[in-house]
């Protein structure tokens, strides 16, 4: 029994460890501009989430029990992977959105090249 107790201790301390760190890593990439705040709200939800569920013992211990999980520490693992399934999920659209927009844009160059080059021929 006390074993169980010190694992699902140590779990909850990696679980505020991890979030910390990953809420500070974005803080620093948008410090230095390498991340812009619109992608980083994701992050911060996920690390906020994961931090209070760490803390707050009973409220995870009452969402496993309502989810069916049997062990309350794996459902901080499974919230984690549903924040990076939303995060693959918005990333995937960004990168549609881009993709749309990069051959919209080669479509216009390539039509005012070709008037440019009527342009020089008349």
């Amino acid at each position: 029994m006390e074993n169980t107790t010190v694992e699902v201790f140590r779990i909850q301390i990696v679980a505020i460890a991890v979030s910390v760190g990953m809420m500070l890593l974005v803080f620093e990439l948008i410090r230095r501009k390498k991340l812009r705040e619109k992608y980083s709200l994701i992050w911060f939800a996920a690390g906020i989430v994961m931090i209070v569920l760490s803390i707050w013992r009973d409220l995870l211990d009452r969402i496993a029990f309502l989810l069916g999980v049997g062990y309350a520490p794996a459902l901080l693992f499974m919230v984690a992977l549903g924040f990076g399934a939303v995060l693959m999920i918005h990333f995937s659209v960004v990168i549609s959105e881009l993709s749309e927009k990069n051959k919209t844009l080669t479509q216009e160059i390539a039509l005012l090249k070709q008037e440019l080059k009527k342009i020089k021929h008349s």
